[in-house]
């Protein structure tokens, strides 16, 4: 949905005459909806509970069960990132979502290597600094893993088998069985190979392989874990629309099914319901985002039974997670984010979804305060006992307006699948850059409409104001992450015992050229206390480096 706009600084009087009326994806859009715009479907309105799930996964909805607060939460040092889990549960999580450093995790780099060296100001400012099982134990100091559904970081591919070893391994040696655990991986393919690319990544096809073996390990040996989780939400903010998200998430998955399907390890309705734990974005076109989530999940079901034969319930029941738009958040006038990140949160619960992070107000400055965090769990609060939104399933269902729109959005997203099929598939087009051009284009588009003022952000490029009267400080959290981060190292490094985490290594490196399960090997290494960074060297000597498909 775009917005009336004005230059900067000016009060809209009348709109641009050029105005084109459509949705941030550009889908046009009509000054009013009847029943011809109805879509011929009639299983667009079967009850919520029923298949095609577009009216939600379960008949009841929030009256059953209310979605879950997990919000993100990590900086600075281990024991920085287990004083914010514990204080968002005080304040009413009813989850926790692991967040690792990026310069370390992501690029699986211990703080003596010298890439880290080099930035070590920028250490711990993205999430706590996590090099070993112990360093996770520091992290996860007074959190019970056995009562507390977790998600464990890894977020990116190459980092899942660490960072959920290290969490799996801290659960063992409290005297913790696999089996009893809940919690979501994620292995996401979005963030580092479209968003926000790490100097060193092992190949998207590897990348797979390791998912999948991943997958294997969950089934064996941690059944109550989703192993892995595509996040559309960072293909989202990473510039792809509403229907190329969905078409991308569901292209992702379809890769995974199809390895799995392969090999034949795994049940292949198993895998699918696992897979249907997703991650989309919710950003500021209200109607365009609650229609994506209500596509998203008979897209979900048609694939599963058409392309499959899957009949599995419980699989056809796509699970959703949202996370508000980090990139909506602006550094301008900051306190006016409460009422972006309320409103995405209501989009959410209007469309129905399983569990929720709300970006906190001064995301765009910091790492979110105390305050930010709290506000962001209270928003959610909110919404859930003050405003009556869980009374009824899908209040929306039935609106011309609605229906129509999550018709045409499920159009265009199979037809950007067939797009990234003919492409050569998920795969193919993260290697040849397709996704990345389109997700580029995009934001390029976007840019050119705030410039032109067809695209309004208040308080950025119409109504605002010389002297800012909601500064607010950042949140400055640890300096000290690189240095203590160093000392932990070293000392983890002398008391261990270094022959096992040697020989360990050895094995890991073995299993990775033999093609045999990787996350069986690294799940013993960390064990024996083998380092992120020692990990991650294995990985690069194996299965190389890859070369971001575009130029900058």
């Amino acid at each position: 949905m775009t917005h009336e706009a004005a230059p900067s600084g000016r009060t809209v009087g009348s709109l641009p005459p050029a105005r084109q009326w459509a949705t941030v994806s550009g889908i046009p859009l009509k000054a009013y909806y009847g029943p011809d715009d109805l879509p011929e479907d009639a299983t667009a309105l079967a009850p919520p509970g029923e298949v095609p799930y577009v009216r939600g996964a379960h008949r009841l909805g929030y009256r059953s069960k209310p979605w879950r607060i997990f919000q993100l939460s990590g900086y600075g040092n281990p024991e920085d990132e287990a004083e914010r889990i514990r204080y968002l549960l005080a304040k009413g999580g009813t989850g926790f979502i692991m967040e690792h450093d990026r310069m370390t995790a992501d690029n699986l780099y211990d703080v003596d290597h010298p890439e880290v060296v080099a930035r070590r100001e920028d250490v711990g400012i993205s999430g706590a600094v996590i090099m070993s099982a112990n360093d996770c134990a520091l992290a996860l100091e007074g959190i019970d893993q056995g009562i507390h559904y977790a998600h464990a970081g890894g977020g990116v591919a190459q980092h899942a088998p660490f960072a959920m070893a290290a969490y799996w391994t801290v659960a063992l040696r409290r005297g913790l069985r696999l089996d009893q655990l809940q919690g979501t991986g994620q292995a996401d393919f979005f963030l580092t190979y479209i968003g926000c690319p790490p100097l060193h990544q092992i190949p998207p096809a590897a990348a797979l392989k390791i998912n999948c073996d991943i997958v294997e390990f969950c089934e064996q040996h941690v059944p109550r874990w989703v192993p892995i989780s595509m996040a559309g939400y960072n293909g989202a903010d990473s510039g792809l629309n509403a229907y190329q998200e969905l078409a991308a998430v569901f292209a992702c998955n379809i890769a995974h099914l199809d390895e799995v399907q392969r090999r034949g390890t795994v049940p292949l309705e198993k895998l699918a319901y696992a897979l249907g734990g997703v991650s989309f974005r919710m950003a500021m076109d209200f109607f365009e985002d609650i229609c994506k989530i209500r596509a998203a999940r008979r897209m979900w079901h048609d694939i599963l039974r058409n392309r499959y034969g899957i009949t599995d319930e419980r699989a056809l029941r796509l699970r959703i997670h949202i996370v508000t738009a980090g990139s909506a958040m602006t550094y301008q006038e900051p306190i006016n984010n409460i009422v972006r990140g309320t409103a995405m949160g209501l989009s959410a619960v209007l469309a129905g979804v399983q569990s929720m992070g709300i970006s906190a107000y001064d995301e765009a400055l910091s790492v979110p305060s105390e305050q930010a965090h709290q506000q962001s769990v209270r928003a959610q609060q909110i919404l859930m006992h003050e405003t009556n939104l869980t009374a009824v399933v899908d209040p929306l269902g039935g609106s011309y307006y609605v229906e129509s729109l999550t018709s045409e959005l499920e159009h265009r997203a199979y037809a950007f699948m067939d797009e990234i099929e003919q492409a050569g598939g998920f795969i193919a087009s993260l290697e040849s850059g397709f996704l990345h051009g389109h997700a580029s284009d995009n934001q390029v588009r976007l840019e050119q409409m705030m410039d032109e003022g067809t695209r309004a952000i208040v308080g950025v490029n119409v109504h605002t104001s010389d002297h800012d009267p909601f500064a607010i400080d950042g949140f400055q959290g640890s300096i000290d992450a690189w240095e203590k981060g160093m000392e932990r190292l070293a000392r983890h490094r002398a008391e261990r015992d270094h022959s096992r985490a040697m020989k360990a290594l050895e094995q890991l490196d073995l299993t990775c050229r033999a093609g045999g399960n990787v996350m069986e090997a690294v799940m013993s290494a960390v064990g024996d206390d083998v380092t992120v960074g020692e990990v991650g060297e294995i990985f690069r000597t194996v299965y190389g480096s890859w070369k971001f498909p575009v130029n900058f």
